[in-house]
């Protein structure tokens, strides 16, 4: 099982959602705290502004979901799926993910700061205008992903897989080629300039 950043534990919860109770409903301004999400089917579900606060999911299914202006701060999603799933400006700072599927996964903007991603299998997921400051991209396999122009600082990408991956735009600060793969990783000139110089090289 992955940990969060430092061992920190998931926070407990309070109460419980079980599949069967959750019939093809959209979520407009709802508020769930310390609740638990078991085997729940959000397939092709709508939400709009609704907030999670230290909720934990466990094999819940959000493919082909739409969230606009939500909020899962400090939640924990074990075993989710999210094919085809879009977040636009949501916040999920200090979520943990595990064991967790993306494909085609689509992030427009918001808050992943501090979010925990270890081994993510992010192949051809889009982060586009995303703050990942401090997210925990370790081992992550992001080939012919799109992070672009997205806050990357003090990000944890030591022997994550950027091959092919569009990184235009984004703060490659935290950056490490010689711990993380990226062959064929595109990026822009300035970029190019901020990469050279943390390899010791004398840009001028």
């Amino acid at each position: 099982m992955a940990e969060r950043k430092h061992g920190v534990p998931a926070p407990p919860t309070e109460s419980a959602i079980r599949s069967g109770e959750w019939d093809g409903r959209d979520l407009d301004h709802e508020t769930f705290r310390r609740v638990l999400f078991v085997d729940v089917d959000m397939t092709e579900m709508i939400n709009r502004g609704s907030t999670f606060e230290e909720c934990t999911f466990s094999q819940v299914r959000f493919n082909v979901s739409e969230h606009d202006d939500s909020s899962f701060v400090n939640c924990t999603f074990r075993r989710c799926s999210f094919f085809d799933a879009t977040f636009r400006a949501c916040k999920f700072t200090g979520s943990m993910f595990d064991g967790c599927t993306y494909g085609l996964l689509k992030v427009e903007g918001g808050d992943w700061s501090f979010v925990g991603l270890p081994g993510a299998d992010l192949r051809g997921s889009a982060f586009h205008g995303v703050r990942l400051r401090e997210a925990d991209l370790t081992g992550a396999r992001l080939e012919k992903a799109e992070i672009l122009r997205s806050d990357l600082s003090g990000a944890w990408l030591h022997s994550a897989d950027l091959t092919a991956c569009d990184l235009r735009g984004s703060d490659l600060a935290a950056l490490d080629p010689q711990v993380t793969t990226v062959k064929k990783a595109i990026i822009d000139s300035f970029q190019a300039t901020v990469v050279a110089a943390a390899l010791g090289f004398d840009v001028r």
